[in-house]
């Protein structure tokens, strides 16, 4: 039986939408490339990078605004990521708020500062408190690693402080779910549009 329950967040606690946020890039700024930087589940090109932290959230703008109509300005480059963050339905929100009760809770995401912005004030408008629901956060960026290698679920293993078999770890691309069981947690994959309730119901 799991003591923990970790998630990943865009796709499993919080919804994506690729095509408006490739709309909000070239309509709001003009900038057309990025399709060549965008990914479901690993970013490609210096957003990838960004999200490995190897480069600044600051870098990032930069490079964006380099190629975007002039008089942009970086808080257009970071309104255009909140656009790929769709809602958080109601049946998560309870779904998270049940499990906090029981579990202690975590989250695991290859991420970054821009998109983190947006995903913690989006979590304070459903009554989720990300320093308290969460008792701790591992952020790509912030580890300056990324699912799905070894290393950031070993470390989060260490950190969270018990044996992988004991961590359910829930994630929407089958590569990071499988990753995960290939460092010993428990996985489940999750299909973005379903009931996180359902996959979660033995818990």
């Amino acid at each position: 039986m799991a003591k923990a329950i970790v998630f990943d967040i865009g796709g499993v606690l919080v919804g994506l939408d690729m095509e408006r946020c490739i709309r909000a890039f070239r309509q709001r700024l003009g900038f057309e490339r990025i399709t060549e930087l965008l990914d479901p589940f690993h970013q490609k090109g210096i957003y990838g990078e960004m999200e490995a932290g190897e480069v600044s959230a600051d870098d990032f703008r930069a490079y964006i605004l380099a190629e975007s109509r002039p008089g942009c300005r970086p808080e257009d480059v970071d309104l255009a990521m909140k656009e790929l963050l769709a809602e958080m339905p109601e049946d998560t929100v309870r779904t998270v708020r049940d499990l906090s009760a029981r579990y202690p809770l975590y989250l695991l995401s290859n991420n970054n500062a821009i998109s983190m912005g947006h995903i913690y004030a989006l979590f304070r408008e459903k009554g989720i408190e990300p320093g308290t629901t969460f008792r701790d956060q591992f952020i790509s960026y912030q580890m300056r690693m990324l699912k799905p290698s070894r290393a950031i679920y070993d470390e989060a293993a260490r950190r969270i402080g018990l044996s992988p078999e004991e961590i359910l770890f829930i994630d929407d691309s089958p590569t990071n779910v499988r990753a995960a069981q290939e460092a010993g947690w428990q996985a489940r994959l999750y299909v973005p549009g379903t009931e996180l309730s359902a996959l979660l119901k033995d818990c």
